[in-house]
């Protein structure tokens, strides 16, 4: 995979806000003490840490393609006050190629990362290989083309349109929370065992600045940046217009943002007992 937004600190910096609550509340359902739980491109750890909490004294494991935001995730587990309560590990791995033997997890769980993969399918079929039969997969996609903001953007609007397709060009599907369904079917479960939801994200006010500083910088310094100049859809004449534009907008009076999100729990089956 290539992954179009890469570690810069602006990434980062939307990333660590993420947790149970605001990311994978249509999940909370189905933890429970006890619970071994892989959490895939877990990114700094802040949801991985949420989920271990959730199901003390169970065990969580956190998976990532990138070293270094793996070790942010250790540390922050490491420095949590509740920390010798949690069995929390991290360790490096590829979606498609977990280094889990078969149902090994009650519950896997991925945030944000099919829709930078190339073939999502194989990566929720090797998802299943590890969940146990009656456990869940679970995934949350943005769909990029349902951002909308007030008031209108010339400069946001260019930067949607560049940024899906950056990502298309970097082999991903922008738009990936409304293919979580059908990604799940070719992956081999059931309708019956697929459960769907939507979940959102608004900011206005300081959330709305933090946001468009968020974007802003990542316009002129991130790996989205990078990716566009190198695909040839953007110069940086056009990402620094699309950093102002952001910081523009923030700066209206009543700017929202917002945007949704699919979500899915895809559930195991339990195989028949032979007669």
């Amino acid at each position: 995979m290539t992954y179009t937004h890469g570690h810069a600190e602006s990434v980062l910096r939307s990333h660590r806000s993420r947790t149970v609550a605001n990311s994978a509340g249509y999940l909370r359902g189905e933890l429970r003490a006890g619970l071994r739980v892989l959490d895939v491109g877990c990114g700094p750890g802040t949801i991985t840490l949420d989920l271990a909490r959730a199901v003390v004294p169970g065990e969580v494991v956190g998976v990532d393609a990138a070293p270094a935001v793996l070790a942010e995730a250790a540390s922050l587990a490491a420095g949590a006050t509740d920390a010798v309560d949690l069995r929390l590990s991290f360790q490096v791995a590829d979606v498609e190629a977990l280094p889990f033997e078969d149902g090994a997890f009650d519950v896997v769980h991925a945030h944000q990362v099919l829709q930078h993969l190339p073939d999502p399918v194989a990566a929720l079929r090797e998802m299943r290989r590890v969940t146990r039969p009656g456990g869940v997969v679970a995934v949350r996609d943005v769909d990029y083309a349902t951002m909308t903001w007030a008031p209108q953007s010339d400069g946001l609007t260019e930067w949607l349109e560049l940024y899906r397709e950056v990502a298309r060009a970097d082999g991903g599907e922008p738009d990936a929370g409304r293919y979580l369904v059908g990604w799940a079917l070719a992956a081999g479960f059931s309708a019956a065992d697929l459960f769907t939801s939507a979940g959102a994200w608004a900011y206005a006010g300081a959330e709305a600045a933090w946001w468009a500083e968020v974007w802003a910088e990542r316009a002129v310094a991130s790996s989205f940046a990078e990716h566009a100049v190198a695909h040839g859809l953007a110069d940086d004449v056009l990402l620094e217009e699309i950093a102002d534009a952001w910081r523009e907008w923030a700066g209206a009076p009543g700017a929202w943002f917002g945007m949704l999100h699919g979500e899915l729990l895809a559930r195991v089956p339990v195989a028949p007992l032979s007669s």
